[in-house]
């Protein structure tokens, strides 16, 4: 799977937690969902039921209530739950990722100019598949990331209206994350 392919297909992408939401995801028009909240009895699960609907599934692992995301922690539900990839925040779970040849999106906040440039560094040094910028409503800096590096850019959080999905795939974003049902088909 390439996850940029699937991004130009699908550019907004239902963020569900736990199973908030699980039947409105599963119908969405979307072929990608990702479980940003779940715990670890009801993760498997909530995979199982949107692979059934013919999606592909990338779990928070950080975000899984009950789980380390230690190496075992992150093994585990690699080879339990049928995911097809891991959203995470840290980099050791991306190297783990990677090493296992399972698509990952990394995660980053980005509040500052610091850590901007800790953005830039991290994602030369880890090397994931995609990542998600948060706050998603900041096109002047997914401009400049887009510019400087040839990695799929996910825009998220604080994403709650039509213009904020338009002017993050303006400025370069190739897909949208947000927990926004009013927002999945658009």
């Amino acid at each position: 799977m390439k996850i940029k392919e699937v991004l130009e297909r699908n550019p907004v992408i239902p963020a569900i937690k736990n199973d908030m939401y699980l039947e409105e995801a599963k119908n969405s028009s979307s072929e990608i969902v990702f479980v940003i909240i779940s715990n670890l009895l009801n993760v498997t699960d909530i995979v199982a039921e949107l692979k059934k609907a013919g999606k592909i599934v990338f779990v928070h692992v950080d975000m899984i209530e009950g789980l380390s995301s230690s190496a075992y922690g992150v093994e585990y539900i690699i080879k339990n739950t049928g995911l097809d990839g891991i959203i995470t925040t840290k980099h050791n779970v991306v190297s783990l990722a990677n090493k296992n040849e399972i698509p990952v999106i990394q995660r980053f906040f980005i509040l500052d100019s610091f850590s901007f440039k800790n953005t830039i560094a991290h994602i030369r040094e880890n090397k994931p598949s995609a990542i998600e910028i948060l706050p998603g409503i900041m096109p002047k800096i997914i401009k400049k990331i887009k510019n400087m590096l040839n990695v799929p850019i996910i825009a998220g959080g604080l994403i709650d209206e039509k213009e904020d999905v338009i002017n993050a795939l303006k400025a370069g974003a190739e897909g949208i994350s947000t927990t926004d049902k009013s927002l999945w088909e658009s």
